[in-house]
């Protein structure tokens, strides 16, 4: 990868200097105490952050959360982030109240060597997220006021065209994290050479999602494991009938084409988890998956199709998985994540785990994060990297 790292920065010396740290600190918040139910993202950019502040750097940290709508929204508030990185620092971080007002001047200025501040939740600026390069390029120039150099490592943020991780490059000296720099490499391995049998596990809701990377990895995959809601769209293409489940009736001639295309490749579920209703208390039992009764829903894959799954997943030497295979966070269908992530583990494989729910569940059901190769911390930045597009916040880096 042509790009500048880290510890060219660190060579170069950065003490007493002002580095603008790009994160991914879009950790999910409980509704209704606000307090962080997974501080996964948070732990990640640790290493790039604590070599920064042992090098005596004044570091500003900025990163959105959410979807805010261009303005203040306290829901969205990164406040409750800036404690968590404190605590897991050993240092108290410094709070900015805005992200380019009079509170993140004054508490960038107000830093000491080895300090760090965070500003506020950088999508509060319509500049931030804007398509007007003009708009998006002034909110640019005042965030890049703020920094002698730039560390970009959000990777969860690289696929997106935003100030702070398109703009922001061009404006200053750049550099990758240690995060985005292990993303990219573990990343590249996937899309090169992979060691074979080369198995992709796909789940989550919709295929429209996962349409554009099926179609990369099925000439490069040699298993391709389909579960979660979208694997009912393929069960529909077959012609079973699929009860009240999740369809993209739109894709069943599309998924049709690809079971046609896949010479075999494609593995669906052969039983399912079928319930009354989506809840966590609704009746349910297994069912065939070419049987499953017209007033019920699938909401997990079924025992018999762990199995299947983790005996291909048993002779892989390299796994990808994104998405999980059922509703997770309801006791009763969480299962079929949990027995396709264990099958994961115990294959003599290099495995990544392709960020979004995929991580949310390894650390939900309690997993051994350390029994993966790799976690990757963004879902969707992961899935365009292996669909060969040009991610921007990369592109930025190389310039």
């Amino acid at each position: 990868m042509s790009i500048r790292n880290l510890d060219d920065l660190l060579a170069e010396g950065v003490s007493g200097r002002r580095v603008l740290v790009r994160a991914d600190l879009n950790v999910p918040l409980d509704k209704q105490t606000g307090e962080i139910t997974d501080d996964g993202r948070i732990r990640a950019v640790l290493p790039t952050l604590g070599a920064l502040v042992q090098a005596g750097a004044k570091v500003v940290v900025c990163s959105h959360l959410g979807r805010p709508k261009g303005a203040p929204d306290p829901q969205f508030s990164l406040r409750p982030v800036a404690g968590r990185l404190g605590e897991l620092l050993g240092a108290p971080v410094h709070f900015a109240t805005d992200t380019v007002g009079d509170s993140a001047r004054s508490t960038v200025e107000g830093l000491a060597d080895g300090q760090v501040a965070l500003l506020e939740n950088l999508r509060f600026n319509k500049g931030e997220t804007s398509k007007d390069e003009t708009e998006r390029g002034t909110f640019a120039d005042q965030l890049a006021a703020f920094g002698e150099a730039y560390v970009d490592d959000a990777f969860g943020a690289v696929h997106r065209k935003h100030a702070s991780v398109y703009d922001v490059p061009a404006r200053l000296p750049h550099v990758a994290g240690r995060l985005v720099l292990r993303e990219v490499e573990v990343l590249s391995k996937l899309t090169g050479e992979p060691e074979r049998p080369y198995v992709v596990v796909l789940g989550g809701s919709k295929v429209s999602d996962k349409l554009a990377v099926i179609e990369a990895l099925l000439p490069k995959v040699d298993r391709l494991l389909i579960g979660g809601g979208m694997c009912f769209t393929f069960l529909k293409a077959q012609g079973h009938e699929v009860g009240t489940s999740l369809l993209e009736e739109e894709m069943v001639e599309t998924c049709r084409n690809l079971l046609e295309r896949s010479e075999g490749k494609i593995m669906l579920p052969v039983d399912v988890v079928a319930a009354d209703a989506f809840a966590p208390d609704a009746a349910h039992d297994t069912v065939r998956a070419d049987g499953i009764p017209s007033h019920r829903l699938g909401l997990d894959i079924g025992p018999e199709t762990v199995a299947g799954f983790a005996a291909a997943l048993s002779q892989a030497k390299t796994v990808f998985w994104n998405g999980p295979m059922g509703v997770f966070e309801m006791a009763a269908f969480a299962n079929g994540t949990r027995g396709v992530a264990e099958a994961i583990t115990k294959a003599d494989a290099f495995s990544v785990v392709g960020g979004g729910d995929s991580a949310a569940a390894v650390r939900a059901l309690g997993l051994d994060e350390s029994s993966f190769g790799h976690i990757s911390t963004g879902g969707g930045a992961s899935l365009e990297y292996l669909e060969g597009k040009t991610l921007p916040g990369i592109a930025a880096l190389e310039k």
